[in-house]
């Protein structure tokens, strides 16, 4: 089969469409003609060599896809040939087909195409995951949601919405903000002119908010915690800014009785992620269907051009999902 071949870590010139393996299908496998793949930061970080996949896994780049059924395990019993489904994966989704568990995979809501579906899995899953699995999200409450513009961060305001909640969001440009108030946003910060953390506290009337959603790291932690209320919750995804803080006075999560919790999907176990995906789709996937819900796309690019997909990721320049349709 064809796939983005990535023969050395480095820059978006390592990229190129080669042959690479057709991947076996294993008992409850589903084999995949993939028709769009979602691009991801955690693709880029692999492209450059600080992420490698799990053990098992696909070394080709991609953790989210959308197409149709071409084969089936001899143990499966929820899919069948010619079935158009998208699924979250722990590699493998730059590439003409992918064999997935089919417990992973979901059918496409009514309506959408190929592109839609490959923008909702990673996100949604990633932002439900953070707000609800760990941030102990409740209706009604606060969240502070970082790179609001993002896909976590497009997908994290519409599911504090559905919850009647509030989503306070910050990103670096105007038209970002105008984009995630537009998915229903009551709060939009600029970070380059404004400081965040005064412009929140401002806004609940120093209160903070209940859940924060973070991929920036160190630079905002410190600020992040002065930020939370009461019981807060901070959910740390990645860490753009870096890894390492200076010293912290941990009397203030004793005052605050404040959780901290770091999460990664990817590595997570099969049973956990088959948990996870049930979960969603059991409280969202009608959801899409009814337009309550909706996969935020900027562009969609013939996978050729994937170089110039991963460069528009790396300079921010995306609201919302990056998708790559594969001939």
């Amino acid at each position: 089969m064809k796939a983005v071949i990535v023969d050395k870590p480095g820059g978006t010139d390592v990229m190129a469409i080669g042959e690479a393996p057709r991947p076996d299908v294993g008992e409850r496998d589903i084999l995949v003609r993939v028709r769009a793949a979602g691009i991801n930061r955690a693709d880029i970080l692999q492209r450059k060599g600080f992420y490698p996949p799990p053990q098992g896994a696909s070394p080709i780049i991609g953790l989210e896809v959308a197409g149709e059924v071409e084969e089936t395990g001899p143990a499966c019993r929820r899919w069948n040939v010619g079935d158009r489904v998208f699924a979250v994966l722990s590699g493998g989704g730059y590439a003409e087909y992918v064999s997935v568990d089919e417990r992973l995979a979901l059918g496409i809501p009514r309506g959408f195409d190929f592109s839609d579906a490959a923008a909702v899995g990673e996100v949604f899953l990633t932002a439900y995951q953070a707000l609800y699995w760990l941030g102990e999200f409740k209706p009604g409450e606060r969240a502070l949601i970082h790179a609001g513009a993002s896909g976590v961060g497009t997908a994290a305001i519409q599911l504090v919405n559905a919850d009647s909640g509030h989503a306070l969001v910050t990103a670096g440009a105007d038209e970002k903000l105008t984009a995630c108030q537009n998915l229903g946003a009551r709060v939009g910060i600029n970070y380059r002119y404004e400081e965040f953390q005064d412009t929140l506290l401002a806004e609940t009337g120093g209160e903070g908010v209940d859940v924060i959603i973070d991929v920036v790291g160190a630079d905002y932690f410190y600020r992040n915690i002065e930020c939370l209320a009461m019981d807060g919750r901070m959910v740390i995804l990645a860490l753009m800014s870096g890894k390492r803080i200076e010293a912290f006075d941990l009397s203030w999560l004793m005052r605050k009785r404040i959780k901290i919790m770091g999460s990664t999907l990817r590595s997570r176990s099969l049973d956990y992620r088959i948990a996870l995906t049930q979960a969603f789709s059991d409280r969202y996937l009608s959801r899409f269907e009814s337009g309550e819900l909706k996969p935020v796309i900027d562009r969609v690019v013939a996978w050729e051009r994937v170089r110039e997909a991963h460069a528009a990721m790396e300079n921010n320049e995306n609201i919302g999902k990056i998708i790559l349709s594969i001939s």
